[in-house]
């Protein structure tokens, strides 16, 4: 079959139409964990994100985000992104990684929520109040030693009022995502034929309950990551997390101000021209007052007027530098009972760590002891039995055979006794 260049060219130019059609691009202002160099760039706060944190705060660490340490127990820290999306399709790629004691427990869960970072927050799958939105909960539900599901929410149901949640779940997997080592891959894909989950790259939970119906999440929602331990803790570390989109989005759309702020910008305006203008007169006040000569004072009326200015203008300077150092002066008292919260609650972990460490110390002690005291035994039970033997041999030599006597009574070959003489 002879195949023409022009077919040839028409096929390769029908490819490359589709893959354009198809092609992802990667919303910066939503993601991280993509590109070469720290999450962090200041270790303190990753650009476009905000943290949580309960009991603790979350570590930012240059390749992941430490959600809830490894030790203590019962913490909770989350990730919220400040902006939302403005589209219906998008997906996800997370990776993450759990560890923990082997009968430890925490969960981990995915939103994507309307006003997320207020009305959900830190919550868990079991706390969370009303939210409208997709959540997708990895915890150890029903013993199974993992288990994926997602749950969908209008905004008319109470998770943590509800008496009994987990049969609210469109869908469910096994996978035992605790101590791989690796860190798990998740991928989340909303598209108008549904919604997908797949993990180290094989499905996991597919449902057309979020094919962008009524029942499924609008746009222009926040996407988030929250994360609780147990008594006996995992640890969920973040390593990457990428929302990419069907449509090109530009870094400044995905800043834009939604149209829902107006209101918030117009009340921000009207508060800024009311300071402008208690402010007006302490200006006009501070204003220096032009030198003059002597001889513009023609009267004593002008000389007295001159001179009430100036002390008024520099009552005023005064009284400003008062209220400057008064502001200071609150903002390091504030920075101060900061620092000591923060110096207790270290302390506080220090020494809960400290006495874990003394006790776990204690406990090896009394096992060596124990230890010590069966080898004691032992070696007294095999001196006397050696004893015994001697003396056997001592006395009823002609029981034994004589090269069995000869090993038990012969040291070197000098010291060779014949017991049989």
């Amino acid at each position: 079959m002879h195949i023409s260049a022009r077919s040839l060219a028409t096929a390769a130019w029908c490819a490359f139409a589709a893959s354009t059609v198809h092609a992802q691009y990667i919303v910066e202002g939503l993601s991280f964990g993509h590109k070469p160099g720290s999450i962090s760039p200041n270790s303190g706060t990753i650009p476009g994100w905000h943290t949580f944190g309960e009991g603790h705060t979350p570590d930012m660490l240059s390749d992941r985000v430490i959600l809830t340490p490894p030790y203590p127990g019962n913490k909770r820290g989350a990730l919220w992104s400040d902006n939302p999306l403005p589209h219906r399709e998008w997906v996800i790629d997370l990776e993450f990684r759990a560890s923990g004691p082997e009968r430890g427990g925490g969960n981990l869960q995915v939103w994507y929520a309307k006003d997320g970072p207020s009305t959900v927050e830190l919550s868990s799958l079991y706390t969370v109040p009303k939210f409208d939105g997709l959540v997708l909960a990895l915890d150890q539900h029903g013993g199974r030693g993992g288990s994926i599901r997602g749950f969908l929410n209008d905004g008319s149901i109470s998770y943590k009022d509800h008496h009994n949640v987990d049969t609210l779940s469109f869908g469910i997997c096994d996978y035992a995502y605790r101590n791989r080592g690796d860190p798990t891959k998740l991928r989340l894909q909303q598209t108008s034929h549904g919604f997908e989950v797949l993990v180290d790259g094989r499905s996991c939970i597919k449902s057309d309950k979020a094919d962008g119906s009524a029942r499924s999440p609008s746009p222009g929602y926040h996407f988030g990551i929250s994360a609780a331990s147990a008594e006996s803790p995992d640890s969920f570390e973040i390593n990457k997390f990428v929302v990419s989109t069907t449509n090109s989005i530009s870094r400044e759309e995905i800043h834009r101000v939604p149209q829902n702020q107006p209101h918030q910008q117009s009340q921000q305006q009207a508060r800024a021209d009311q300071q402008q203008h208690e402010q007006a007169p302490l200006a006009e006040a501070l204003r220096d007052i032009p030198d003059a000569p002597a001889s513009s004072y023609r009267s004593v009326e002008d000389q007295f007027g001159d001179l009430h200015n100036r002390l008024q203008s520099a009552a005023h300077q005064v009284n400003n530098v008062y209220r400057e150092l008064s502001m200071l002066r609150k903002n390091h008292e504030s920075q101060m009972v900061k620092l000591e919260q923060t110096a207790e609650q270290r302390h506080r972990e220090l020494a809960d760590r400290t006495r874990a460490a003394n006790e776990k110390v204690a406990a090896m002690e009394r096992t060596i002891q124990k230890i010590e005291g069966i080898v004691v035994r032992i070696q007294k039970d095999v001196e006397e039995r050696l004893q015994g033997t001697l003396y056997q041999l001592a006395e009823h030599p002609e029981r034994y055979p004589p090269e069995f006597v000869r090993g038990y009574t012969c040291g070197n070959e000098s010291d060779c006794v014949d017991l049989s003489a």
